[in-house]
């Protein structure tokens, strides 16, 4: 009998959980939920998410840590590190970019912070604004994320590590594994052979651990659905979808154009092979923890080798967030537009810059964003406080945006392949690997 693929294995468990999380949300009351032997299904299914999203963070430090060190090892020489990580970082600002640019567009075309021409803030039950804010917006700037980038270099990396702040991690093992290139022999080889072993036991592990999948997968949508429903108040639901369409415009037209006229590749080849990826991000909401089956599906599906792949997508599982930088715009944007603020084109700029530099500080993990948009938020003077409206559908927006940046790490792993003269599984007129 042949054996369901991954990703399908995973889509069955999302439209599965769908329908068990429904059903119990339908026949939850005020005072009860559904159990068994006196445990709420709610809580079964988010011990079982848990335990999934647990195993797959439990590997990230380790994995990120070896496949940056083996990939800057690999690489070589700093004029070959320089090249590939220019062409890397410019790939990633320019998409995140124009994803922000789209999300501006889409919300502002859109206007959900509006209804029948007036302001949502009393729909929202939005505390009152503050007078003072046009002379608050004027006199701010980006100054005031200028403390993300001083993690990228952390006084003690062991607590860098322990606390999840992957930037200072990626500096420190690009560092360490330039550096390691110009020892000599004797001393780089060991250490070489040290990490690359560390890098293909957390590879092993991934690969056990995603065995597992479609139930995590289960248990971390059910629970969503069994919590919220799919009802919500008009206005957010518009926010959403808004922000929905203005993801798949980056995700279905942006990215491909670029990997079509840029990459010679076939987008429609690049997303299947993406797909175990993408799908994982959507029901994990981790960047992060998304990370070992993005360079699986990369490397094996898409045909990109590991020397550019350990090095491109661990910096994008950082730096490159699409949907997230495009999600902090748009909500900015709402907010504002709820509390019938319209906006200058030179305050709406402000956020566009500030959105690029949080975009590259947050944490991979779920709802991350929501700290960045406070950010953003405070630094154009909005009342931070609004940020409670944002809840009712950040769980699927955050699954949403989350394949995003997956699919955009993808994107430019594969794109930097082609221009490093690769040949891929997905190359426009190339004969495909044995």
């Amino acid at each position: 009998m042949r054996k369901i693929a991954l990703h399908w294995q995973i889509l069955i468990a999302i439209a599965l959980a769908a329908v068990v999380g429904f059903t119990i949300n339908q026949v939850s009351t005020d005072t009860s939920t559904p159990s068994i032997f006196g445990v709420e299904w709610i809580a079964i299914f988010d011990y079982i998410g848990r335990i999934f999203l647990n195993a797959l963070k439990m590997i990230i430090v380790p994995l990120i840590t070896s496949s940056i060190i083996v990939g800057v090892a690999g690489i070589g020489s700093g004029g070959n590190l320089g090249a590939l990580g220019g062409k890397t970082l410019l790939f990633y600002a320019s998409t995140t970019l124009a994803a922000i640019l789209v999300g501006l567009l889409v919300v502002n075309a859109v206007g959900p912070g509006f209804q029948d021409g007036e302001p949502v803030r009393d729909i929202l039950a939005l505390e009152a604004p503050p007078e003072d804010f046009e002379e608050r917006v004027a006199g701010r700037g980006v100054g005031d994320v200028a403390e993300i980038f001083l993690r990228m270099v952390p006084e003690n990396i062991f607590k860098a590590a322990a606390d999840g702040q992957m930037l200072g991690l990626i500096f420190f093992s690009i560092l360490f594994g330039y550096f390691m290139t110009h020892l000599a022999h004797q001393y780089a080889e060991p250490l070489f052979n040290f990490w690359n072993a560390v890098f293909h036991v957390m590879m092993r592990m991934t690969e056990f651990i995603m065995l597992f999948a479609p139930i995590g997968v289960f248990g971390l949508v059910a629970k969503v659905i069994a919590e919220t429903g799919f009802d919500a108040a008009r206005p957010l639901l518009i926010f959403a979808l808004s922000v929905i369409v203005a993801l798949a415009i980056h995700a279905f037209v942006t990215l491909p154009l670029l990997l079509r006229f840029i990459g010679r590749v076939d987008p429609l080849k690049t997303i299947k092979g993406a797909s175990p990826a993408m799908l994982t991000a959507f029901s994990t909401a981790s960047s992060s923890a998304t990370l070992p089956i993005t360079m699986e599906s990369v490397e094996e599906n898409i045909g990109v080798s590991n020397k550019v792949s350990s090095f491109v997508l661990p910096l994008g599982a950082t730096v490159n967030m699409n949907g997230t930088a495009l999600y902090e715009c748009a909500a900015a944007i709402f907010i504002a537009q709820a509390y019938g603020f319209d906006l200058t084109f030179g305050q709406q700029f402000a956020i566009v810059v500030i959105a690029l530099l949080t975009s590259i500080g947050v944490a991979g993990v779920p709802s991350a964003s929501l700290v960045a948009i406070a950010i953003i938020l405070a630094a154009v003077g909005l009342p931070v406080e609004a940020i409670g409206v944002l809840m009712v559908f950040d769980r699927i927006l955050d699954m949403c945006r989350t394949s995003v940046n997956i699919w955009g790490d993808a994107c430019c792993a594969t794109i930097i392949a082609r221009l490093e003269g690769e040949k891929t599984k997905v190359g426009i007129g190339d004969q495909e690997p044995a």
